[in-house]
C-alpha cells in the first residue's frame, strides 16, 4: 500500500516495511513578502467609537463611521486623518482616548408623565455627541398589526427591526423588540450596530407610534485630555498610543501633542514597534524657544521626527471653516505615500493656506525662513513646513530629518528603510524556527534573505551611487560555529547600502568673458 505523506514528516532511516513512500516536498525556499510602509497609527479624541481598541479604516468616509465627524478640539483624530489623507495617505489605526467624561447617549421610549418608567431604553453603542444624531421611529410593520423600529445615524446604514407583534401582549412585545436590537432577526438583519436596547420597568406600555425622535445626552470626554491620557499605558488592558502595539503600523501620531515631556517615551515605543512617531512643538512656537524645548528633553533618536511649531492653516470641509492645526497630519501623510528610501524633504504638501509665520495666503504675506533660522532648527534635529521649497513656491518639509544626532541616521529614510527591512524579516522568518541546523538550512535561509535585499536593489529602495551590489548575507558555519549551535542558536548577518539623499546641490559655475569652453565632437 503506498503510503502519501508531506515532506520532513516521514523518519526514512527507520523505514521497516517494504513498500512505496511518497513525499509531498513544498518550495526549498521561503519568500518574503514586504511589509507595509504606509499604516499610520493616529492617537486622538473623537465623538464616537470604542475607546483604547485599534480600529482599521482607509477613507474619509470610513472614519467618519468609526469615529464620527472631526471637530476643532486640540487632540482631534479626525484632524490629522484628514490632512494625511490630503497628501494621499489610504491605510489608518486610529485609536480613540477620552477623559474619562465621557457618556453614551440615550432614549427612554414611551415614558410615562413623570418619566419615572418606560418599556425599554435605548443607549448608543459608543459613547460620545455623535449619538445624539441617532434618530428612531417606532411606526406599523410591514406584516398586518406589526411594529417595525427604524434606526437612522448620518453615515450609517438604517437599521430597520420589522414585524414585531403586539398579539402576545405588551412584556412579550418589548422583549421581543430588545431581543431583535441586540440580537437581531435573522442572518441578513443582524443585531444594532448603533444602540443597545435593555428592558424597563413599563413594560405594561402599549405600543404608539413615535417619529423622528432623537437620542441625546450623549458627550465626548474631550475638555480634559491631557498629553499623557494619549500616551496611554502599557500591559494586559492598553490604552493609548501602546494600544498601537502590534498593528503593522509604520508611522504613529499623537494628534495634536506638543509636550516634550512625551517625547522620549514616544521615542522609545517606536523603537520597540518599528513605529517613526510624528510630534512638535507648541503652536506659535519661537526659534529659540524650541531649541531650549529641544535641549531640555534630551531625546536623540532616529525613531521622533520633532516639527517646528509652527502650525498650519488648512481649510476643514467637514467643519466649513479654515482651522490652525499640527503639522504632524501633514508629514505623517506624505510619509506614507512615499517609497521608504525617500524623506520628506522637498516633497509638496497639499491643502496648506497659510502657517503662523507667513500668515494666511489670501493675507499678502510673503515672510520667509532666513538661512540662520533653517540653520538653528535643522542642526537640532527639528524640521519645519514652509515655503518656498528648494524645488519652488510650494509648501514641503524643509529638512527630511529625525532628531537623531547622527548622521547615518538622522533622515527619514533611514528609518524607514530600516523599519521595513526589519519588520519583513520580522514577519517572515519565523518559519525556519524549528528545522535542524544544517548546511542545507543556511543555504535556504542565505537564499531566502538575499533574493529579498536582491528584490529590494532591483526596485530602487536600497543601492549605492556606484551601482555595485548593496548588500551581503552571511549565514553559514564560519559564523555559527558548532559550540553555538549546539546550543540552539543560528545566526545571519546581513550589510546593506542605503542610497545618500542629495540634500545639498553644489552646481560650479565658471563664468566670464575669458572663459574657453572646450567642446568634443
Amino acid at each position: 500500500m503506498t503510503v502519501i505523506t508531506s515532506g520532513g514528516s516521514l523518519n526514512t532511516a527507520a523505514l521497516t516495511v517494504p513498500d512505496l513512500y511518497v513525499q509531498i516536498q513544498t518550495a526549498g525556499t521561503t519568500s518574503l513578502s514586504g511589509a507595509q510602509t504606509n499604516i499610520i497609527g493616529v492617537v486622538g479624541t473623537a465623538s464616537w467609537g470604542p475607546i483604547g481598541v485599534p480600529i482599521v479604516f482607509g477613507t474619509s468616509q470610513e472614519r467618519v463611521i468609526a469615529f464620527g465627524l472631526s471637530n476643532a478640539s486640540t487632540y482631534d483624530l479626525g484632524t490629522v486623518v484628514s490632512t494625511a489623507i490630503a497628501q494621499g495617505a489610504s491605510s489608518f489605526v486610529g485609536v480613540r482616548v477620552t477623559d474619562g467624561t465621557d457618556t453614551a447617549a440615550s432614549y427612554a421610549l414611551l415614558y410615562n408623565a413623570d418619566k419615572s418608567s418606560y418599556p425599554v431604553l435605548l443607549t448608543a453603542a459608543s459613547t460620545g455627541s455623535a449619538g445624539n444624531t441617532i434618530t428612531l421611529n417606532l411606526i406599523a410593520g410591514s406584516a398586518q398589526g406589526s411594529w417595525k423600529l427604524v434606526l437612522q445615524m448620518p453615515n450609517h446604514l438604517p437599521e430597520v427591526f420589522d414585524n414585531l407583534h403586539f398579539s402576545s401582549g405588551s412584556v412579550s412585545f418589548w422583549q421581543d423588540l430588545v431581543n431583535a436590537v441586540n440580537n437581531g432577526q435573522s442572518s441578513i438583519r443582524g443585531p444594532s450596530s448603533l444602540v443597545i436596547a435593555s428592558l424597563g420597568e413599563g413594560t405594561d406600555t402599549t405600543p404608539v407610534e413615535i417619529s423622528n425622535q432623537s437620542m441625546m445626552n450623549g458627550t465626548d470626554g474631550n475638555s480634559n485630555v491631557t498629553a499623557q491620557m494619549l500616551v496611554g499605558s502599557d500591559g494586559l488592558s492598553r490604552s493609548g498610543m501602546y494600544a498601537l502595539r502590534q498593528q503593522s503600523c509604520s508611522i504613529g501620531v499623537l494628534s495634536g501633542v506638543y509636550d516634550a515631556a512625551t517625547w522620549s517615551t514616544q521615542a522609545e515605543f517606536g523603537i520597540s514597534e518599528g513605529i517613526y512617531m510624528i510630534t512638535c512643538t507648541v503652536s506659535g512656537d519661537t526659534v529659540t524657544g524650541a531649541l531650549t524645548t529641544r535641549a531640555a528633553a534630551g531625546v536623540d533618536s532616529y525613531a521622533l521626527k520633532i516639527m517646528f511649531g509652527d502650525w498650519l492653516y488648512w481649510y476643514d470641509a467637514e467643519n466649513a471653516s479654515t482651522r490652525l492645526v499640527s503639522p504632524q497630519g501633514f508629514v505623517a501623510g506624505k510619509l506614507s505615500a512615499l517609497s521608504p528610501q525617500l524623506p520628506s524633504l522637498n516633497k509638496q504638501m497639499y491643502g496648506i493656506v497659510g502657517s503662523q509665520k507667513s500668515g494666511l495666503v489670501n493675507s499678502g504675506q510673503t515672510a520667509t525662513y532666513s538661512t540662520a533660522e533653517l540653520t538653528s532648527l535643522l542642526g537640532n534635529g527639528i524640521d519645519v513646513i514652509c515655503n518656498p521649497a528648494p524645488g519652488g513656491s510650494y509648501w514641503a518639509a524643509r529638512g527630511g530629518i529625525n532628531c537623531s544626532s547622527n548622521p547615518d541616521s538622522d533622515g527619514d529614510e533611514y528609518v524607514r528603510v530600516t523599519n521595513f527591512i526589519a519588520e519583513t524579516i520580522s514577519q517572515g522568518m519565523g518559519s525556519f524556527i524549528g528545522y535542524a541546523i544544517s548546511p542545507t538550512l543556511f543555504s535556504e535561509i542565505e537564499t531566502t534573505l538575499s533574493g529579498f535585499l536582491s528584490d529590494l536593489q532591483s526596485q530602487g529602495v536600497i543601492g549605492s551611487s556606484n551601482g555595485s551590489v548593496a548588500y551581503s548575507v552571511n549565514c553559514s558555519s564560519s559564523n555559527n560555529p558548532q559550540s553555538r549551535t549546539s546550543l540552539g542558536y543560528l545566526q545571519a548577518d546581513i550589510q546593506v547600502t542605503y542610497f545618500g539623499i542629495n540634500r545639498k546641490f553644489i552646481v560650479n559655475i565658471n563664468g566670464g568673458a575669458g572663459v574657453t569652453v572646450a567642446t568634443q565632437s
